[in-house]
């Protein structure tokens, strides 16, 4: 008798420490639920079907500068440059330190996600993640920190985040988009390679667990049509994908990696290998042109050839009537979308930005010759203007204060089909 009851104490005992031990391996080891692959579909944790539907945060971490109303003034780096000839360096840092806190704000994501949005694609400079000269910084860059905001708003709003590095080192594209030297030297650089593949794997080990993330997109429109050799370039596309891939997979199994198609996202040829990794998406890109089928089928055998899922990062630019027609010819066809941009000057966004007052004088500067010191101080403006024009510009760039393009909003018919 004592025996047994002996032996049903250490049993309850035991019973008791699993329970606990298990309590607190729970709390701390518990699973975050991600979004995955199924053939051509999203799947989100609740087993149901996630078809994508947002927009890009663009201009922000990746300034462009048609989106100022510069023409010749068109890369990140282009743009720095105007400014410092404009107003001096150190303004023109306490400029991109307020343009950063408040072009993209907490207000900002949940507006997006009352259009009916489900996901938020977020172009980004890898110099944000260096030590390099980005947007004021000299050092210590705050990428990290700008991208927990996001994930944080994105969080309190149910939306999903994809990072795009919009500008790769050495860049990818060879164009202004990628604020490269004119041509794709990623391809080239064991150097930039290296770099690339070192800030994916620090990005993915910060946000190895976090469920709002979709995914990563490991750079953005490869490979522009304009070199003699984009064939040559096309041929190493794949296998420097698959750097950028191996180098995530070293510390993040649990997240989707995109891959963008060469030539501007639209041409997938130089994909043989759909099946190195078996958390992998597609991504295309359109502007313009025909908005029925037959102008993305292409796309569409291709996304069936591989049975994997193919979505449109950045399409827009265009008429509420064109957007409407070919947002229904990606539904009926199971391409999600993100349309380009969010916010930028004047309309053809989510939002518009309203130029201030004596903007054009800024955007004179910009277009004005200034190759030599001489053509830079004959064609600076009144300074006590211009820097007005610039705080001016972050006062009109806060949500508050821009005009919501609700024809826009509807056509892209997020409400109607979430």
């Amino acid at each position: 008798m004592l025996k047994s009851i002996l032996v049903g104490t250490s049993l309850l005992a035991a019973s008791l420490m699993l329970g606990s031990c298990g309590e607190k391996a729970e709390k701390i080891q518990k699973p975050a639920a991600f979004i995955t692959v199924q053939g051509q579909d999203l799947i989100k944790p609740d087993g149901t079907k996630l078809f994508i539907m947002g927009t890009n945060l663009g201009n922000w971490l990746n300034p462009e500068g048609y989106m100022f109303k510069f023409n010749k003034t068109n890369s990140p780096r282009f743009i720095n440059e105007m400014f410092s000839q404009l107003v001096g360096p150190d303004f023109t840092a306490e400029f991109w330190k307020a343009f950063k806190d408040n072009y993209i704000t907490r207000e900002d994501v949940q507006f997006i996600k009352n259009t009916g949005a489900n996901t938020i694609r977020l172009p980004f400079h890898y110099k944000l993640f260096t030590d390099e000269d980005f947007m004021g910084l000299t050092a210590n860059q705050d990428g990290f920190a700008r991208v927990d905001s996001v994930v944080e708003w994105c969080r309190e709003a149910d939306l999903y985040l994809i990072l795009d590095m919009h500008d790769a080192p050495g860049g990818q594209t060879g164009d202004n988009i990628d604020d490269s030297y004119g041509y794709p030297w990623l391809f080239e650089s064991e150097t930039s390679q290296q770099l690339y593949c070192d800030i994916w794997r620090k990005i993915a080990d910060r946000y190895k667990n976090e469920p709002v993330i979709l995914g990563y997109e490991l750079f953005n429109e490869p490979i522009a049509p304009y070199f003699p050799n984009m064939e040559e370039l096309n041929g190493k596309l794949e296998d420097i994908y698959k750097k950028g891939v191996a180098a995530i997979r070293e510390v993040d199994n649990n997240h989707i990696i995109l891959l963008g198609g060469a030539q501007w996202n639209g041409n997938f040829k130089p994909f043989t290998d759909s099946k190195f990794d078996d958390k992998i998406m597609y991504t295309c890109h359109r502007y313009g042109g025909d908005p029925t089928k037959a102008a993305i089928q292409s796309i569409i055998d291709f996304r069936d050839s591989v049975n994997l899922p193919m979505y449109m990062g950045e399409i827009g630019h265009n008429t509420d009537e064109w957007q409407a027609a070919f947002c229904q010819t990606m539904r009926e066809n199971n391409i999600g979308y993100t349309f380009w941009p969010y916010k930028k000057m004047d309309g053809s966004s989510f939002v518009g930005i309203t130029p201030p007052e004596n903007w054009a004088n800024i955007v004179y500067f910009s277009e004005a010759p200034r190759t030599s010191y001489k053509e830079i101080r004959d064609a600076r403006p009144d300074q006590i203007m211009v820097r007005k024009a610039m705080m001016d510009f972050i006062e009109a760039c806060k949500l508050e204060n821009c005009v919501v393009q609700e024809g826009y909003i509807q056509s892209l018919g997020m409400k109607n089909n979430n």
